[in-house]
């Protein structure tokens, strides 16, 4: 009954669906968007609102991956674009917006001596390790289990529990030191293992806090690897400027050695950098600056500063100086509220929301036990990854968008400062009714 509602509902985009099978491997543009059983076709979206092909509206809690943090169609950044689009989309020279841009980033992020812009997150987390292992001339880098740094290679091995690590060489692999959130382990590797030139994470925990870092973590792992001499970066693609206008790694009061940045630091439109130490930095640098070459980076990007992503970066980092990320996490914790007081009416056995701010997350599974706001304990990287048992969390993102709002991957909400009060109270009664949805389709209990 629940798919059929929703196949009737949303049929324009079960139509595209068929088309894009044939289009697309998979039948979408990127992996978190695939859906069963099939994803929604947008069409367009202003603050928190978007529509899809149907015409129906909902509440949007993707907000473009995360890169929203002030909704859709913010004025000021939309009027940015517009003027700069006139300009010129792509003026192969330096532009004075880049340096406005990245004096922002500076004011903002500690240590971000020098920056260096590239076109996406994952751009950025290639280009810090590439740094990593040219500045310490050591080979291997150590990552935690289920953190994402994109889908390049060096990144790939240890993202996904499930992934068999297609494609990718042994000899690479045996670079990768992929390890659990665990101190003790890590100071061990780094005691036995001379040769790690860095250790990088998503500083609030795998899949931006979906499984969380124990508390201190950060603060101690900065300890330690500077113990060792090894490099420390901080993955802050989407914590950057969201969970502090500095990011997670300023809110812990610690300072990385090299930060990758990107969505929210350019407002909605392609864009990523590398910060870090002026010593570290500068093995990109050409002529004088560079010193001795020999150990010099080339790095190319026809994108990089692109002017329109630089246009709108500079209006939402200013906006962010101003206080935009504290807007969005009382939202947050507005809606973290609502959630788990519908989760204790319900007595929905399994089910709990937890978050950082604005960024909140759902599990549900009915054979897990846990309170409403606690984060399930016991539970593997890969399984709290999945936010519970796929078939429960796939039929509450179908109950949950035939109620009008849309949860990234049907377990995640990124909240902007559009988001109202309203939002979160319609937000709240749909998933009121998506449990009664699950309820009468006898996949929970009553």
């Amino acid at each position: 009954m629940l798919e059929a509602l929703y196949r009737a509902r949303f049929a324009q985009s079960a139509q595209l669906a068929v088309e894009a099978t044939t289009r697309f491997p998979g039948g979408v543009t990127h992996d978190g968007r695939a859906a069963t059983p099939f994803p929604l076709f947008i069409t367009h979206a202003l603050g928190a609102q978007k529509w899809d092909v149907d015409a129906n509206r909902l509440i949007d809690y993707w907000c473009g991956h995360g890169a929203l943090l002030l909704g859709h169609g913010h004025p000021a950044v939309v009027a940015a674009v517009q003027a700069q689009i006139e300009r010129g989309t792509h003026l192969g020279g330096e532009s004075p917006l880049a340096l406005r841009w990245a004096a922002l980033v500076q004011a903002l992020v500690p240590g971000a001596e020098r920056v260096r812009f590239t076109s996406s997150g994952t751009e950025a987390t290639m280009l810090a390790l590439r740094l990593a292992r040219a500045v310490t001339g050591r080979p291997k880098i150590v990552r935690f289990q289920g953190h994402f740094h994109g889908w390049h290679d060096l990144a790939a091995p240890g993202a996904d529990p499930d992934d068999p690590n297609a494609g990718l060489p042994a000899d690479l692999l045996g670079t990768i030191l992929t390890l659990p959130a665990d101190l003790a382990l890590v100071a061990d590797t780094l005691a036995h293992a001379s040769d790690v030139a860095a250790v990088i994470l998503e500083p609030t925990g795998a899949s931006y806090g979906t499984v969380p870092l124990p508390a201190g973590f950060l603060r101690d792992l900065r300890a330690l690897t500077s113990d060792h001499g090894t490099l420390l970066i901080c993955d802050e693609v989407v914590t950057g400027f969201r969970v502090s206008p500095g990011g997670a790694a300023a809110r812990a009061g610690i300072v990385a050695d090299l930060t990758c940045l990107a969505k929210i630091l350019a407002g909605g439109l392609p864009g990523g950098a590398v910060v870090g130490r002026e010593i570290i930095m500068r093995r990109l640098a050409a002529g004088e600056e560079a010193g001795d070459t020999r150990g010099r980076i080339r790095h190319q990007g026809t994108y990089n500063a692109n002017p329109l992503s630089a246009a709108a970066g500079v209006v939402c980092l200013e906006l962010v100086a101003a206080g935009a990320p504290a807007t969005a996490a009382a939202r947050g914790d507005e809606l973290l509220a609502a959630f788990n007081q519908v989760l204790l009416a319900r007595k929905a056995q399994g089910f709990t929301a937890y978050g950082d701010g604005s960024i909140i997350h759902l599990f549900a599974d009915p054979a897990v036990t846990v309170e409403p706001g606690q984060v399930p304990a016991g539970l593997s990287v890969g399984a709290l990854k999945r936010g519970g048992e796929p078939r429960i969390v796939n039929a509450l993102r179908l109950a949950m968008q035939l109620g009008g709002a849309d949860l990234m991957r049907g377990r995640s909400a990124f909240v902007s400062t559009a988001h109202t009060s309203a939002d979160v109270a319609a937000t709240a009664a749909a998933l009121d009714d998506a449990l009664g949805m699950l309820q009468a389709e006898g996949l929970i209990e009553r």
